[in-house]
């Protein structure tokens, strides 16, 4: 279950703080539904993704996970630009807690990213679409109970849209 109570969000500008992107949203997400966020543009739907997942804060109000949230597949702002996809899949699966099965893990990862010898290369040289299929890989290494998806599945081939549309 996730519970959003009373959120607001706005980010601060070069003339002071910004119009709010969100203003007073509450809602719950009981157990085992999909959910989908429909809006115009900048209507705060990546924002909310983010607030959800953990990767941003609201600037008033809370939310609370009672489970275990995915970050926004997508999302590349964890991976290192200096080191290899195999090196930022390694820490992520350190920072989970998988060290014990890390090469099984790798493999997944590695295996679903379709990347190839690219995997071995740092960060900073893949294309928008290949730290997408990446982010996605490392998301669907790890047991969530919710998984976040912001537009990831619009990346990618049409064979790659079609194995990411499956996971979800």
């Amino acid at each position: 279950m996730i519970i959003v109570d009373q959120v607001y969000k706005r980010y601060q500008t070069t003339h002071g703080p910004g119009k709010w992107v969100l203003k007073d949203i509450s809602f719950v997400i009981p157990k085992n539904v999909s959910v989908g966020l429909v809006g115009r543009n900048g209507a705060g739907k990546s924002t909310l993704l983010r607030l959800i997942g953990g990767t941003d804060y609201p600037s008033k109000g809370h939310i609370e996970r009672r489970c275990k949230v995915s970050w926004p597949m997508g999302f590349g702002g964890g991976l290192q630009g200096s080191l290899t996809g195999r090196q930022n899949a390694k820490f992520v699966c350190r920072i989970y807690g998988h060290e014990a099965d890390i090469e099984e893990k790798l493999a997944f990862i590695q295996d679903f990213a379709e990347i190839g010898s690219a995997f071995d290369e740092p960060i900073r040289t893949y294309s928008s679409g290949m730290r997408s299929r990446l982010q996605f890989g490392l998301s669907l290494a790890f047991n969530f109970d919710v998984y976040i998806s912001d537009e990831v599945t619009a990346t990618g081939d049409a064979a790659f849209k079609k194995k990411s549309r499956r996971c979800l």
